[in-house]
């Protein structure tokens, strides 16, 4: 009997269903518990996959067990067959009624102020049937991990420099930082600034643990430019201080240019050293995109898209009226 015969014949879904409760709460107790069994069935499980595959899956010790190297590898094949098996019975019911279905994405708050709202107008407008589930990631280290336990199908956002080799990214576009002020704010009707004029003036700023805010913090901070007396605060609460006073803030631009129920607000003409970034979708590689999210690039693909006859690099800018 071959290898592959006897794997075939010995493995079974509830064993590694087993083997990743196990590792998941680093207990054969506690995973027993967890899964209403014993604890004798579960370490006999345990016992019967190392044997099938002829290596040690877990160190035991007095504070528990802890995957080994081929522990993980299986328990990287396991979280696979699992999340395939999941994608075909959805797959199966999107195809018997491709006006159901369901996709869950990983985004960040100024995608979600932007163009998100573009986005599922559309869809909903063409698959109202579809459910979208949406989950707030601002750190691309997290934004991975949820992408690698299949927690979420896709994230869009922005897209970092240290991506790891097993996410895949599409670029939608170019992004980058205005200052915007109300459209009676002082400043408005001024042709050229320059960054140091606004010095003393109420700022409004993305919260410094975003990598935006820090960004243009530490530009703010370069120029030599205090920061007290600044709110922080999220794209929606910065736009809606724009009618509240002569507040200055500084947004992505292209929650200007897909963002709904806009202030009446002003671009202002002032250079911000803040490099521009790209943003886009990103998915696992070795992960099969189910029909709905497909959906869900498309309508993507379709709002960043410029008209006919017409390129562009980055978003254009819409300024309220």
């Amino acid at each position: 009997m071959d290898f592959s015969e006897r794997i075939g014949r010995r493995l079974k879904l509830q064993d590694l269903h087993i083997l990743m409760t196990v590792a998941q709460v680093g207990s054969m107790g506690t995973a027993a518990r967890r899964l209403n069994t014993t604890q004798p069935a579960v370490s006999r499980t345990i016992a019967e996959l190392e044997s099938a595959v002829g290596v040690r899956l877990f160190d035991r010790s007095p504070q528990g067990v802890e995957p080994t190297a081929c522990g993980r590898a299986l328990l990287h094949c396991s979280a696979t067959v699992f999340d395939n098996l999941r994608q075909g019975v959805r797959n199966i019911e999107f195809l018997n009624n491709p006006t159901l279905g369901e996709i869950r994405i990983g985004t960040d708050e100024p995608t979600v102020a932007g163009l998100l709202s573009t986005m599922l107008g559309r869809l909903h407008r063409r698959y109202p049937g579809i459910t979208v589930h949406m989950a707030h990631l601002g750190e691309l280290e997290q934004q991975q991990r949820e992408l690698r336990e299949r927690r979420i199908d896709l994230v869009i956002g922005r897209l970092g420099s240290n991506v790891e080799g097993d996410v895949e990214t599409q670029i939608l576009y170019q992004d980058s930082i205005c200052v915007v002020a109300g459209s009676q704010n002082r400043w408005s009707s001024r042709r050229r600034l320059e960054l140091s004029e606004l010095a003393n003036e109420p700022w409004g700023f993305l919260p410094s643990d975003s990598l935006v805010g820090s960004l243009v913090k530490e530009a703010f901070r370069e120029r030599g430019i205090s920061l007290r007396g600044a709110v922080t605060g999220s794209s929606h609460l910065l736009l809606s201080l724009l009618t509240k006073g002569p507040f200055l803030i500084t947004v992505p631009s292209s929650v200007l240019t897909y963002g709904s129920n806009l202030p009446p607000l002003k671009i202002l003409p002032v250079e911000l050293p803040v490099p521009s970034w790209s943003v886009g979708i990103m998915t696992l590689k070795d992960r099969t995109i189910s029909p709905v999210a497909q959906l869900f690039l498309d309508c993507a693909r379709e709002a960043v898209a410029p008209p006919p006859q017409q390129k562009r690099t980055a978003p254009r800018l819409r300024t309220a009226r």
